[in-house]
């Protein structure tokens, strides 16, 4: 669908329209960056001196989960398509609102019709400007959204107490005339994150994190029962804090657990007739902490051995996805399909993802040398050993 155009030199009356307020600031191009929110007179602030304010966005121009259900309040005709196909989410209802404002907007509306391409831009923009407001949660705010990122930012964005929303300059800043003023898009985001949401990464970024599905057991009849009762994507994580990297998957102490561990799971049916599945440790009801069986694990006689279990999987997970990296950097079709920026930022991400998952992996490898030389693990694979041979001695036919 064909969309409408915004001069930016538009921008001042429509602000005046709309009350918003650019405070000793302007709305400019910049190169390699795009538009971008730049001082017009030195700006600075002292420690201790209250804030300076340099953008002022009124409550009704926050797209929030808020602002559409007034909007549906007032339209009828939005009304019913919220009611046909929304209220699965805030970003949800938000690109449906974007999507009748886009058809709307359009200079063809009457001669086109809405494609997945209309919806892959919608999405794509809301990725790349929605903000989390204290109090309003996931929004767009405009005018805000055209402020562009830093690690070393110099301003910050407040939601007041009438859900009106400031950006002001940090305490000690000193922006000079022309100077582009930055916010930080989250100082937690992980590389993939921002790229993926913002379109970069960010090098001077010191967050590093990766996110990975946790791969299940195939094999494993109880993994569907699991699944149910943890309620959640099981995923790994791993970040690097002071150096180290550290992995958490609370999913993957429960996956290496069986019926002949201790675990078990029944059908319980209430006065009322129904029934429910709850899941028992121990004969422990632990239904409400699936996520805590590396704490429930403390103290049992075979706590290593399922930590084993569980450092095993994750390290199997980290080596397979650094080969993965590995295989797929130099794709010559992929090379020839891809723009060169697109292609760059792929690599940069790559290295990024590849350095922490071969520290990770190191440090997994020590994790699993010190459980193999425990005891209790060294005494419970000499017993299925023995088991193994056993049972082995028993097959063979001597007749």
């Amino acid at each position: 669908m064909r969309r409408g155009h915004f001069p930016l030199d538009g921008l001042p009356a429509w602000c005046l329209l709309n009350d918003v307020t650019f405070v000793d600031t302007k709305v400019q191009h910049i190169e390699g960056r795009g538009y971008g929110l730049v001082a017009e007179r030195e700006l600075r602030t002292e420690n201790g001196n209250d804030a300076l304010t340099i953008l002022k966005v009124p409550r009704d121009l926050v797209l929030s989960s808020e602002g559409v259900e007034e909007y549906a309040k007032e339209n009828k005709g939005f009304r019913q398509l919220l009611d046909a196909a929304g209220r699965l989410s805030t970003r949800h209802d938000i690109l449906l609102f974007l999507l009748m404002q886009l058809v709307l907007s359009s200079p063809d509306h009457t001669d086109e019709s809405v494609t997945v391409r209309d919806w892959v831009w919608l999405d794509a923009l809301y990725r790349s400007r929605s903000l989390e407001l204290p109090r309003s949660g996931e929004s767009l705010v405009p005018c805000l959204d055209l402020v562009n990122h830093s690690h070393q930012h110099t301003a910050y964005f407040e939601e007041t107490n009438d859900h009106q929303v400031l950006l002001l300059i940090r305490n000690g800043a000193h922006i000079s005339p022309g100077t582009e003023i930055t916010i930080n898009y989250g100082h937690k985001k992980s590389a993939a994150e921002m790229l993926f949401s913002y379109g970069f990464t960010d090098a001077q970024s010191t967050t590093k994190r990766i996110s990975l599905p946790l791969e299940l057991i195939d094999d494993d009849p109880l993994i569907k029962a699991k699944l149910h009762v943890f309620g959640a994507t099981p995923i790994l994580e791993i970040n690097e804090d002071d150096g180290v990297p550290r992995w958490s998957a609370p999913f993957v102490y429960l996956m290496c657990l069986n019926e002949e561990d201790g675990l078990e799971f029944r059908i319980l049916q209430e006065t009322d007739g129904s029934r429910h599945l709850r899941m028992f440790w121990q004969e422990r009801d632990v239904t409400d902490a699936p996520g805590t069986f590396k704490d429930l694990i403390n103290g049992h006689d075979l706590q290593k051995v399922f930590e084993l279990r569980a450092v095993t999987v994750i390290y199997e997970m980290v080596q397979q996805q650094l080969e993965r990296l590995s295989a797929h950097g130099d794709d010559a079709s992929v090379l020839e399909s891809v723009r060169a920026e697109t292609m760059r930022a792929a690599d940069q991400l790559r290295n990024i993802e590849t350095d922490l998952l071969k520290r990770a992996f190191q440090v997994l490898e020590h994790e699993r040398a010190n459980l193999f030389s425990d005891e209790s693990v060294l005494a419970y694979l000499g017993s299925m050993q023995a088991t193994q041979s056993g049972d082995t001695a028993e097959d063979e036919d001597f007749s």
